[in-house]
């Protein structure tokens, strides 16, 4: 597993430090992440820092960390001693996350941060190491169409960027006419379905009548996180359509890969879900065994976050649908440039992400 190749990476961390990054979202929220900075000695160099980013939802949860700070993470260690420690201390000292896999986003922003430094302290890159190219990445973006429903935001990023692709979230809201406008303005690869969430902003509920309308509006997207409810299993017994649907909410491990209710063929991956880089990878190794289709996702990242999934996309997955486009994509007005697909992933320089 490729996990093995960097487990014994060395990483001494000489102090840790945090700063909130904020913005607006075109989701219509504040978006609030915290950036963690790990430094440690660099040889004849002096000092070098690496980078993650904690991409937990809740804004209180930040301002939290930034009172009563981290445990002490300070020390030698190697990537895989390291990632041991955060499994051991609890960090979330002000109290337990709202959600439990707020745990997971913390420890992948400060675990990542690690595996950044120990390749700087090192003089060498991620995919170095791992034996693997960093090839350009596909990516599709990621929008909603408003309340009410409008084409209006695809059409002008089609003018901006005319190759663009997108993601999409279909809503009760999507009747006849919508799916038909959508159809005709813009080529949609993945659509989610939000079912599989609960207790969040984003739930969408089961709608066997929306479902059937977009699989047949739209034959050649992914379907994601469909709710699978007596009224809607019947769809999904045609081994076609099951072919089609891809799940990203429950992934956050091999074991919710296992437990599925069949064999994927694609999953969406945020790296941010699994925790660890062992999860992380060990996954990806099991699906890519298994000719399982992946691609990356997002999580409305500000900071070095957003690049690190672009890098470990570009070394994976970097020819299907990556909902990891680039952060001016996600702000609520268009930019006069954006970057079109493919996403050239910088080959010179150390560390993970740049």
């Amino acid at each position: 597993m490729d996990y093995d190749r960097i487990a014994d990476l060395s990483v001494e961390i000489d102090s840790v430090s945090t700063d909130q990054l904020e913005a607006e979202t075109t989701s219509d929220f504040t978006r609030v992440t915290t950036l963690f900075s790990l430094s440690g000695p660099d040889g004849d160099r002096g000092t070098c820092t690496g980078t993650g980013e904690d991409v937990t939802y809740e804004s209180e949860e930040h301002r939290a960390l930034a009172e009563t700070g981290l445990p002490d993470l300070t020390g030698e260690y190697t990537i895989d001693s390291f990632s041991a420690r955060l499994a051991d201390v609890d960090l979330f000292p002000a109290g337990a996350p709202d959600r439990e896999v707020f745990r997971n986003y913390r420890r992948w922003g400060i675990e990542s941060a690690a595996l950044d430094l120990a390749l700087r302290q090192a003089g060498t890159d991620l995919g170095t190491e791992l034996e693997r190219s960093y090839d350009p990445v596909r990516f599709v973006a990621s929008t909603r169409l408003g309340d009410p429903p409008s084409t209006d935001r695809l059409e002008q990023l089609r003018k901006r960027v005319p190759g663009v692709e997108f993601k999409l979230d279909p809503t009760p809201e999507w009747n006849d006419p919508v799916v038909a406008a959508v159809a005709n303005t813009a080529p949609v690869r993945i659509l989610d379905l939000k079912g599989q969430y609960a207790g969040t902003d984003v739930d969408v509920p089961a709608d066997p009548a929306l479902y059937r309308r977009v699989l047949e509006a739209f034959p050649q997207a992914v379907i994601e996180d469909p709710a699978l409810t007596a009224e809607t299993e019947a769809i999904f017994d045609d081994p076609d359509v099951r072919a089609r649907v891809s799940w990203d909410a429950p992934i956050h491990g091999l074991k919710d890969v296992e437990a599925l209710p069949w064999e994927p063929d694609w999953l969406n991956i945020k790296p941010s879900r699994f925790g660890s880089l062992e999860s992380l990878l060990e996954t990806i190794a099991f699906c890519e065994e298994r000719d399982v289709r992946l691609y990356g996702g997002g999580q409305f990242e500000l900071g070095v976050g957003r690049t690190q999934i672009q890098t470990v996309a570009s070394l994976y997955y970097p020819d299907t649908p990556n909902d990891v486009a680039p952060r001016l994509y996600n702000v609520p007005g268009i930019a006069e440039e954006l970057p079109a697909s493919p996403l050239e992933i910088p080959t010179e320089g150390d560390g993970f992400g740049w």
